[in-house]
């Protein structure tokens, strides 16, 4: 009885939805009706492999009235394909927060080795609020109001005020009833659900840069249910919110300088410098020359804080340089070299802001890759069948930061001190960072966040370059769980590490755990291989 009682009692949902469960007597309690649901799976759609099914629950908005007012959450799966061999459920989050993650199951099962897939169902859900499952909105917003802010300025500050301010009203006054129920905690106990109507005891778990954060979260609050769970791109959960979107400012800093060495060694190639303070010059010179007279750059007019608005470019010194040189060209009105847009054939800035506005690109928020908005997620899918609309994902994005924690500071002042303050130490990125945010004008959260105090055996896995989650972010989710172990991939790039690329070193260690259960005696630090030189014959990277 006792033991009932402190699962209970650790488990959040349960003893929150129904405080007297968590005595003597629980056990007489009857299960909520949200735990009892079976899933009416069928084909997802004609043109989608006939494997892979969906189905749509039910959970309460309000996890404290359940029998209240409901919200649909869409989920989907595909099943093993060797019953012999499976273990249960694999749930997947592709990172976020505004990112869908009902296609998942496709992705994951074209990816992962077989041996391993064969011993999880595979399964994936849109998080509350988001795409199939009860969308938000916050009504018609500007293409401003679906960015994340934009550089500080001492004489534009009010208008940066007024901008927070708006959206903060707008998603109130169009989604105000469901809104303060968005939030990481809820999307866990929806977790849970999930678990439940899938039959099984346990639920293991594959999470990508915001989906660290949400894996993290289930653990400390349904630690029994808790099987094999991998944590990739690392959030910290000591800095939710603001402090998340601040390491982008201290993270570039050092891919920045990095960058440097890179373009200056390869100054026959560039042409940026032949020392890394040389590249540093030819880029800080490019910055304020368009803040004096805006670069036209194809066919985007460019100001200084356009080309600083892209920190993450500098996590791929190849790509920086061929861009920097680029816009260099532009400036001088040359001819373009070859290959002179970013990769993917954009410059910065053509689908960011421009020179009098804030946009998309301004500020990625968590869990999307460079110049991009809410809704895409650290392996980049922002197209296709997991597109997200730009309303419903901005609406879902502060949602969740804003509402999962009440550490936002309320007076706009602090943002402009704090910005004024990062402009100096982090100069590439660091007023973006700290700028204000609609959060300034939000309501209070109605729980606390999460305290990482209850043991975790999961494991963590982090690229040494990662553009959105830094470095120091991973290892600081690492640090709060304790009992993880952490892969690290030593030379490794981008925003998302397993299964990212075929030979990232880190697969190894994710398959063995994926597929055994055991995690590395300790941590482990992997090289991985070099990137393969520019087809183009732009420079060897």
């Amino acid at each position: 009885m006792k033991r009932l009682a402190r699962l209970l009692a650790t488990s959040g949902l349960l003893a929150a939805a129904l405080p007297g469960l968590a005595t003597a007597s629980a056990s007489a309690a009857p299960t909520p009706a949200y735990l009892r649901q079976t899933p009416a799976w069928h084909r997802c759609s004609p043109d989608r492999p006939a494997a892979y099914e969906c189905a749509t629950l039910k959970v309460p908005l309000d996890y404290q009235r359940p029998e209240g007012r409901t919200l649909d959450l869409a989920i989907s799966r595909m099943k093993s394909e060797n019953p012999a061999k499976r273990r249960g459920v694999l749930l997947l989050n592709p990172g976020g927060p505004g990112t869908s993650g009902l296609y998942r199951p496709i992705r994951t099962h074209a990816e992962m080795p077989k041996d391993v897939r064969d011993r999880y169902d595979l399964v994936g859900f849109d998080p509350r609020g988001l795409g199939e499952s009860s969308p938000i909105s916050c009504g018609d917003l500007s293409e401003a109001e679906v960015g994340a802010g934009g550089a500080y300025r001492p004489e534009t500050f009010a208008s940066d005020v007024s901008w927070a301010r708006g959206i903060a009203d707008k998603c109130r006054e169009k989604s105000g009833d469901v809104i303060p129920y968005i939030t990481t905690r809820n999307t866990a106990r929806d977790m849970d659900v999930i678990r439940a109507a899938l039959g099984e005891r346990t639920v293991s778990y594959l999470g990508y840069s915001y989906g660290t954060y949400l894996g993290a979260v289930y653990s400390q609050m349904f630690p029994a249910r808790t099987d094999r769970f991998v944590l990739d791109s690392g959030v910290d959960p000591g800095r939710v919110w603001r402090g998340m979107i601040q390491a982008s400012g201290t993270g570039a800093e050092p891919a920045f300088e990095r960058w440097t060495r890179w373009a200056a060694e390869r100054s026959d190639t560039y042409g940026l410098g032949a020392t890394p303070e040389a590249v540093s010059a030819t880029f800080w010179a490019l910055v304020a020359r368009a803040d004096r007279d805006p670069v036209i750059h194809y066919g985007e007019k460019m100001t200084g804080d356009d080309i600083r608005a892209d920190p993450w470019l500098f996590f791929d010194p190849h790509a920086a340089s061929v861009v920097v040189k680029s816009i260099r060209a532009s400036a001088d009105k040359a001819p373009q070299p070859p290959g002179g847009t970013a990769p993917g054939g954009t410059a910065p800035g053509a689908s960011g802001k421009g020179a009098d506005r804030k946009g998309p690109g301004a500020q990625p928020p968590l869990g999307g890759v460079r110049a991009a908005g809410p809704g895409v997620d650290a392996r980049g899918a922002s197209e296709g069948p997991d597109a997200i609309p730009a309303g419903n994902a901005t609406a879902v994005y502060w949602a969740v930061v804003c509402g999962d924690t009440d550490s936002w500071p309320r007076d706009p002042e602090q943002y402009a001190r704090d910005a004024a303050r990062d402009k100096v130490k982090h100069p590439l990125y660091g007023d973006f960072a700290s700028n204000i945010k609609p959060c300034a004008f939000w309501q209070r959260p109605l729980e606390p966040a999460t305290p990482m105090k209850t043991r975790a055996d999961v494991l963590t896995v982090q690229n040494e370059w990662d553009p959105m989650t830094p470095l120091d972010t991973g290892q600081g989710l690492h640090r709060a769980l304790k009992g993880s172990r952490m892969v690290l991939a030593l030379g490794g790039e981008g925003h998302g590490v397993y299964l990212s690329n075929p030979t990232a070193c880190a697969n190894t260690p994710v398959n063995a755990y994926l597929s055994t259960g055991r995690l590395p005696a300790k941590d482990v630090t992997c090289h991985n291989p070099p990137p393969t030189p520019d087809p183009e014959g732009a420079g060897a990277r």
